[in-house]
């Protein structure tokens, strides 16, 4: 692959395969470089609702699949590989990845987030072995089985929905008193017999054997600490940016997003964000989108000025 482009878009989620459709058609040598599935987040949704131009629903895969398609379609480079950092020499920015170096006048960052992770006890060892993070990836695993999820998201109650399909139980642990999904997610979640709720709760720890086994669980308001059998956790309370390959040199938020302008343009000349890793985002697919758009065409004007 040639190593010099016009501009190199970092992840394949919907913030990157806008930008690259945008580019790619204005006509500028473009590569996006992914480092896992092309499509983000998104592809492991089971259904979106509120994505324009799918009045009946579209499933993420799916979509993930369209954008991908689309932005191809038009001659974008794609490239599978890790980004470990960005170096300025001069009006060039270097990007530097697991497949080697690759020269570009314009970056743009759409790298995205991942689930933020518990950090306890048990939570690595039993990761694939029970502790999942993708209820779409994993929930046919645990037919007839109880299973917990943690969190009390719009994520979290579509997951513990979808796990109603395959579980025998689904008990969501939430560490509020109540769910910060939308209305409609809760409604749902509170008329599914399947599904039950333990509240200002918090997962300790997770134990097992060649599996998970239990999850110990510490209630934050009264201290009282118990014990629920379950054979699968799914973990889903919240994201985090995906951004330690360029906290170096952008300047980040307190939560280690991206800080921008409102042309996505970074503290570096010809370097935007977009996206979920972007401070401020919409941390939606669609405003995603409109953000990858908005930073291919301002990188465009960048490189013709």
């Amino acid at each position: 692959m040639e190593k010099r482009h016009d501009v190199i878009i970092i992840g394949g989620g919907p913030a990157g395969l806008t930008a690259g459709l945008y580019t790619s058609r204005d006509l500028l040598n473009s590569l996006i470089i992914e480092r896992g599935f092309f499509g983000g987040l998104i592809a492991t949704a089971e259904w979106v609702e509120n994505f324009p131009g799918f009045p009946d629903g579209v499933g993420g895969f799916d979509l993930a699949q369209y954008m991908y398609r689309q932005a191809t379609k038009f001659g974008l480079h794609t490239l599978n590989a890790e980004v470990t950092g960005i170096e300025i020499r001069g009006k060039d920015k270097v990007v530097k990845t697991s497949e080697g170096e690759f020269i570009t006048r314009a970056v743009i960052i759409a790298s995205g987030s991942e689930r933020a992770k518990l950090d306890v006890p048990g939570e690595k060892e039993y990761t694939g072995k029970g502790v999942s993070f993708c209820a779409t990836c994993d929930a046919a695993f645990f037919k007839d089985l109880p299973v917990a999820v943690v969190g009390g998201g719009n994520a979290a109650i579509s997951e513990a929905l979808h796990l109603t399909k395959f579980a025998s139980k689904v008990i969501v642990v939430h560490r509020r008193d109540m769910l910060r999904a939308t209305r409609l997610l809760q409604e749902k979640a509170f008329a599914e017999p399947k599904i039950a709720f333990i509240w200002d709760t918090v997962v300790d720890g997770i134990e097992g054997a060649d599996s998970v086994k239990r999850a110990q669980l510490n209630n934050l308001k009264t201290g009282e600490k118990s014990t629920l059998e379950v054979s699968g956790i799914f973990v889903s309370t919240g994201l985090k940016p995906n951004t330690d390959f360029v906290k170096n040199i952008l300047t980040l938020d307190e939560t280690n997003h991206i800080v921008t302008n409102d042309r996505m343009e970074t503290v570096i000349s010809g370097i935007f964000a977009a996206g979920d890793c972007r401070h401020n985002s919409g941390m939606q697919s669609i405003t995603a989108a409109g953000e990858g758009a908005a930073a291919a065409m301002n990188a465009g004007k960048y490189l013709s000025e």
